[in-house]
């Protein structure tokens, strides 16, 4: 994108060449509206930092300029999202469609944009390298090229956001015409620049470093609030967008957040420990089975009733009976946080059981009728008005109990070993996958993994990590993927942490194949670059320091357990995580 970058209406003005463009934002001038250019040219500074401090403040630096819808966008954009992490949208387009709306706007086929994509291995760079160097033009829908002014209309953060509203707003037959003709339209408007970030937008992987953590404190620095009211404000609000609007109005604004009902959560996560351990920190402890099912959190105020999975997407009219023995259970306006598993003949059934029915949109009775779902309730965050998640687990349990009737998972509070041990093995013999341990002072940390939740398996230790590549198998293979690199999660990025090739059935291949085939951003030989949505849960025997990965870290013997499809990205496990799992693997070996 050389030659002058034009001063524009919007919130910065910028002169001169683009490669004299300073890394500093003190120059620059703001007015009321960010326009995408401005983004972009926002998003390439920040590219360039490394240091999490100076990346800090240069957010920080932007964010106190903004006001309103602008500041609430600009923070999902450049963390990667376009929605917030509670909202019912989902943007629905894959890279197919991507390379489709770029083939539509440029004089070449769609094996020369594949290529570039190939060749760059990125594609928001491959889109701004195509953008500067083909003839630009809108193809009919015969295929022959007319002829058309660029930036017919200069794009802003909020019409690009009610674009890719409208597109997950679109449904049926013709909304995958629909969405390429609006996404098409971006793009016939976006610079070069402005296209590389908007590419990488569309596939949610901005891939400028800028994880919620950064986030947090930028939102503190830029308006002088407290980071531990910023993260408080964010477990409630599960929203980081509206807390930097609330950050801006002030201290008092930023307090006073509530849970709300039908604006679902992040779910408190566990780590794996152990009997002894917990008992050794903590004394007594509460104990609960481990149930193999898929979580879920159950609003409920005066007659309306929805369930949401812990992607914290709607499935409310998958489990109508769930929904129904839950609002028996209780008369009070509640947020619930459970677990739902199979019965069958009284056992529960496997984990794949339960997630069929996640997904299920059709004949829901017939499948009703085969398999028994029951819910087991084990925390509340919110009862008539008032949030809980603040209070103690003991006193939210009592909260818990007083609300429902039935439901209520058992619980076991013992500082004795060998109680737990019991409740561990009895958990075993009734078909469930272990036992949750729950510090009785901690409060209920939405999104947060750490020591007041543990869980004790059996067998290999196990991770959930992200699928972001793969190879394609050999031999009879050859027609799916073989083998799967996996990545941790570090502040915004995903770091790889190893493949995986066993523990796969061929049905197992095919399914994952069918999975992600629509969803290959680049190949090069036998691999490819995957859009990061997947997670697979894997088994492996030890964690290893390695440097052929970018996390450092190396999964020995590592085996595919399930795919984890009622996870999201955001699910996985961290690169802090594996070093403190690997740092408790190396004081065994030496203990």
């Amino acid at each position: 994108m050389g030659g002058d970058v034009k001063s524009s209406a919007g919130i910065f003005a910028f002169h001169g060449k683009r490669e004299s463009l300073s890394p500093s934002v003190e120059r620059i001038t703001w007015e009321r509206i960010m326009n995408f250019l401005d983004f972009a040219l926002t998003c390439e500074r920040l590219e360039r930092i490394s240091g999490r401090i100076e990346m800090t403040q240069q957010l920080s630096d932007v964010l106190s300029r903004l006001d309103g819808d602008d500041l609430r966008h600009f923070v999902h954009f450049v963390t990667g999202k376009i929605f917030p992490d509670w909202s019912p949208f989902k943007l629905g387009i894959g890279p197919n469609l991507l390379y489709d709306a770029i083939t539509l706007i440029v004089d070449a086929t769609r094996a020369d944009v594949i290529g570039e994509i190939n060749r760059r291995g990125d594609v928001g760079l491959a889109v701004q390298s195509i953008l500067e160097q083909k003839k630009v033009g809108k193809k009919s829908q015969k295929g022959s090229t007319i002829q058309t002014a660029l930036f017919s209309r200069q794009l802003d953060i909020g019409s690009v956001y009610d674009d890719l509203e409208r597109c997950a707003r679109l449904e049926g037959r013709s909304s995958q015409s629909e969405k390429l003709s609006i996404i098409q339209n971006l793009f016939q408007n976006a610079s070069p620049l402005e296209a590389k970030y908007l590419a990488r937008l569309l596939m949610e992987d901005l891939r400028i470093g800028v994880g919620e953590g950064t986030m947090r404190d930028a939102i503190a620095l830029a308006f002088s609030v407290d980071p531990t009211l910023v993260e408080h404000a964010y477990q409630a609000l599960n929203d980081l967008g509206e807390v930097a609007v609330l950050a801006k109005r002030g201290r008092e604004a930023l307090a006073d957040v509530h849970i709300l009902p039908f604006h679902p959560v992040k779910m408190m996560l566990a780590q794996q420990g152990s009997i002894e351990q917990a008992v050794a920190e903590n004394g007594a402890v509460a104990a609960e089975y481990k149930y193999d099912g898929s979580r879920f959190q159950f609003h409920k105020k005066g007659k309306i009733s929805r369930i949401y999975s812990r992607k914290l997407e709607e499935v409310t009219t998958a489990l109508p009976e769930v929904v129904e023995i839950l609002n028996r259970a209780t008369t009070h306006d509640v947020i619930l946080d459970g677990e739902v598993i199979a019965i069958k003949e009284g056992k529960p059934l496997p984990f794949q059981t339960v997630l069929r029915r996640f997904r299920r949109k059709y004949d829901i009775e017939a499948m009703q009728k085969e398999v028994m779902m029951q819910p087991y309730v084990f925390d509340i965050l919110y009862l008539d008005g008032t949030t809980l998640i603040d209070l103690p687990l003991r006193e939210r349990r009592m909260h818990l109990e007083s609300a429902l009737t039935s439901c209520i998972a058992p619980q076991t509070v013992s500082a004795d070993i060998s109680t737990l041990e019991e409740t561990y093995r009895r958990s075993l013999e009734d078909g469930h996958e272990g036992l949750m341990l729950k510090i009785l002072s901690s409060p209920y940390t939405p999104g947060i993994r750490g020591k007041n939740w543990l869980k004790i398996k059996p067998g290999v230790d196990t991770m959930d990590l992200a699928v972001i590549g793969a190879e394609w198998g050999e031999g009879k293979r050859a027609h799916v993927f073989g083998s799967f690199l996996l990545a941790c999660q570090d502040q915004g990025d995903l770091l790889a942490v190893g493949k995986v090739a066993t523990g796969f059935s061929e049905e197992q291949l095919l399914e994952v194949y069918d999975i992600l085939k629509d969803h290959v951003i680049s190949e090069s030989g036998k691999e490819v670059s995957l859009e990061p949505f997947l997670v697979f849960e894997v088994g492996y025997s030890e964690i290893q320091a390695s440097p052929n990965y970018e996390s450092g870290y190396a999964l020995r013997f590592p085996r595919f357990i399930r795919m984890r499809d009622d996870k999201g990205i955001s699910d996985i496990e961290t690169l802090e995580g594996i070093r403190e799992r690997f740092g408790r693997q190396s004081s065994q070996k030496t203990g």
